[in-house]
């Protein structure tokens, strides 16, 4: 039976050496960082209470036994955020534990509002939910949404980042520093799993990605934890080149498990010249945002297909260029 708890607990302890806490490391040493009498010591509880916090029977740890063994590993406050919803796991309204995911009409009409940057929304899973049409042209969530399987819960399937990430060959060249897209995308949803455990969905999705990407099964062992709430993305496009954004996640009011992610870039920035590039290409008529239950514009759509035909080869030319995300 998984004790997620418990291996998350003794990677973050196998990264601290006894130097780093004023502990000496004098002979023969059969694990790797700290013993859990040390972390039980520093933290100020019995050993016999650590041991059962590791084996997962800590379900009525204090709040002050979790902050002090926080600081004992080092945790940050996402790490710390997620030692509290394995310890306690947070019980999920039945309507978000459904499959499929609802965009408001009011994120909708903003993303169609924001002509001038990329923009989506990211929901449970990194399934992507909606984008507008440039976001669409850099990265091509039209021409991916049969990567997200259809079911009885989820009648619309999403695009889904992880799974572009790693089983889409595509993503190698889309994202000019995959490896590190890749730890990040990992940390990012193995925090969703700490959220929601009970997720059969989010299960399936892991056992998935474990199957059948090496890379996956290596960084889901190391529990990292991250939230993405800004940071720098350097993409490569295949008709106009390399692109360098930063980005800000923003909170969609409503909808906790939703974020409105957005690709920004300096003015005048050869970046920005190109996506005023991308936008001429899509501005015949308004395009209206794009998500997995939309029916693409004819712009998003056109730029779907020059996608496509660049990843394939050629085909019949059409309007403004898209790619993976």
């Amino acid at each position: 039976m998984e004790n997620t708890l418990g291996d998350f607990l003794r990677s973050r302890r196998a990264r601290i050496q006894p130097e780093e806490v004023g502990l000496s490391s004098h002979g023969r040493r059969r694990v790797q960082g700290l013993r859990r009498e040390e972390v039980a010591q520093l933290a100020g509880v019995s050993v016999d209470y650590y041991v059962r916090l590791e084996q997962g029977r800590g379900g009525s740890a204090s709040d002050a036994v979790l902050d002090a063994v926080a600081r004992v590993l080092r945790l940050d406050a996402t790490e710390a955020a997620h030692l509290r919803s394995l310890t306690r796991p947070p019980k999920a309204p039945a309507a978000r534990a459904r499959g499929h995911q609802q965009v408001e009409p009011g994120t909708r009409l903003l993303l169609d509002l924001m002509t001038g940057v990329p923009a989506f929304v990211l929901g449970r899973r990194m399934d992507v939910l909606a984008w507008n049409a440039l976001g669409d042209a850099v990265s091509g969530f039209s021409s991916r949404r049969d990567l997200g399987p259809r079911s009885e819960t989820n009648p619309n399937a999403a695009p889904n980042q992880a799974r572009h990430v790693f089983l889409d060959p595509a993503a190698r060249d889309h994202y000019r520093q995959w490896e590190a897209v890749a730890a990040e995308t990992v940390a990012y949803l193995r925090r969703d799993a700490g959220l929601h455990p009970a997720d059969p969905a989010l299960t399936a999705l892991v056992g998935e990605l474990s199957v059948r990407s090496e890379e996956f099964r290596r960084l889901w062992a190391d529990h990292l934890v991250r939230e993405k709430s800004s940071g720098s993305k350097l993409l490569g496009h295949p008709l106009v080149g390399e692109l360098d954004f930063g980005y800000r996640t923003l909170g969609v009011n409503g909808s906790p498990d939703q974020v409105l992610v957005v690709y920004t870039a300096p003015p005048d920035s050869p970046t920005a010249q190109k996506l005023a590039m991308l936008a001429s290409w899509t501005a015949p008529g308004t395009a209206p945002s794009g998500g997995a239950d939309a029916v693409p514009s004819p712009a998003a759509d056109a730029a779907s297909r020059a996608a496509h035909t660049t990843a394939t080869g050629p085909g019949p030319a059409a309007g403004a260029p898209g790619a993976s995300s």
